[in-house]
């Protein structure tokens, strides 16, 4: 009996093994929660390709917007659990959509099998050149007129762009209209036909929208200028010190994922970090690359479970409420 035990454990640990050597064999399908166009999406499309090369097998990036991310996330949780479905999202998805939608039943930390963090990017705050607004100051002049018409568009409710704009008019005592896109990309079209008069996003999205001149960047989080928008002050600089919000993007797949093919994807994702390609992309977005201690599922395990306490925090605390 002891003998036919060890046997069927072997066999069973042998098993496990060649599974995960066996994987992938077949496409990676990548859910992005937003539209096209974006700067989750952007970044997307560059760790899809660079993950892509160190496993040998396609990863498709579709894109699934909506719901403040929440109808991407819904086919994430419905798909199967084997490795050939992921998510690139940001913090809007793994850290603040389950507090801000309840009836939705989703918690990151329960519902979602942490691959990796991705990169941690600034925001900048951006206006249209129609709108004549050059400076921050401007911007705040105009806010706070009473019965503004100026508008700040973002990338959906819950998004960290909402959060984001709330978060600048909580700082700065002033209330724009708020405009909801399904996704940065639609925003940053209408912020650049001068539909919308500003909008807050991540650097991945708003250095090259800023490139033709009908986008001005107005300010930029973190302690230091971005080195692509050399001009661009810091909130410090502009006189708005408390605004300061990075945002993080991540790699997930469902929960329930074996952890051998888990390992598999993170390793992709720590190998691709390697690729000179990818180091070139990420420093034209201003996002930089998770140092080693960063990288990997229990890190980003720990990130998913203190943000979703913090921004709890944030949006009690600031009245924030989407259908």
């Amino acid at each position: 009996m002891k003998r036919i035990l060890i046997t069927m454990l072997g066999a069973a640990a042998l098993c496990g093994t060649a599974q995960a050597a066996d994987f992938p064999n077949q496409t990676i399908h990548m859910i992005v929660p937003y539209a096209a166009g974006g700067s989750t999406d952007g970044l997307a499309r560059v760790m899809a390709e660079a993950m892509s090369k160190q496993l040998g097998q396609p990863i498709v990036v579709e894109n699934i917007g909506g719901g403040g991310g929440m109808i991407g996330l819904r086919k994430l949780m419905q798909a199967k659990p084997d490795g050939y479905t992921i998510t690139l999202g940001n913090m809007g998805n793994f850290a603040i959509a389950g507090t801000l939608y309840p009836k939705a039943n989703y918690d990151p930390r329960r519902d979602v099998a942490p691959v990796g963090l991705v990169a941690q990017v600034p925001m900048v705050l951006s206006a249209s050149e129609k709108s004549g607004i050059k400076t921050v100051d401007q911007l705040l002049e105009k806010l706070r007129v009473p019965n503004t018409e100026i508008n700040i568009g973002h990338s959906g409710p819950g998004s960290t762009g909402h959060i984001a704009s709330i978060y600048f008019g909580m700082v700065t005592d002033t209330h724009g209209q708020q405009i909801s896109y399904r996704g940065a990309g639609p925003a940053i079209a209408d912020l650049m036909g001068g539909v919308v008069d500003a909008v807050i996003d991540q650097t991945v999205t708003m250095i090259p929208a800023s490139k033709g001149g009908r986008v001005i960047p107005l300010a930029v989080t973190g302690n230091s200028r971005v080195a692509a928008l050399p001009d661009t002050p810091t909130f410090t600089e502009a006189g708005v010190p408390k605004f300061d919000l990075h945002v993080w993007n991540a790699i997930a797949a469902p929960a329930g994922t074996p952890e051998d093919r888990i390992n598999v994807l993170a390793k992709a994702l720590s190998d691709a970090f390697t690729d000179p390609k990818v180091i070139a992309q990420m420093e034209t977005f201003a996002a930089p690359i998770p140092p080693k201690e960063e990288q990997g599922p229990a890190f980003l395990k720990s990130l998913i479970e203190s943000e979703v306490v913090r921004f709890e925090e944030i949006i009690k605390n600031s009245n924030i409420e989407v259908e």
